[in-house]
């Protein structure tokens, strides 16, 4: 069975979900300006590495909460 989590959702056109199928994590980014990117990961120590990377807090463009939002919701996966 795969267990879908919603990162963030913004629109149609700006989203992130986490799909986990067993032990790897299909990561998929949705952006009006990109399209979409997928991103496999093997566990999830990797998949929040590239998260931090990803949402580096002193390059985020928005709130501590957003920011804070988005971190839960990959902590919770």
């Amino acid at each position: 069975m795969i267990k879908k989590h919603s990162i963030y959702k913004t629109d149609n056109w700006n989203m992130m979900t986490v799909e986990v199928h067993g032990r790897q994590l299909v990561l998929r980014e949705i952006s009006d300006q990109w399209g979409e990117e997928t991103h496999n990961f093997m566990s999830r120590p990797e998949m929040m590495h590239w998260a931090e990377n990803r949402f580096a807090k002193d390059k985020f463009e928005g709130t501590d909460e957003e920011w804070q939002s988005i971190m839960d919701a990959f902590k919770g996966v």
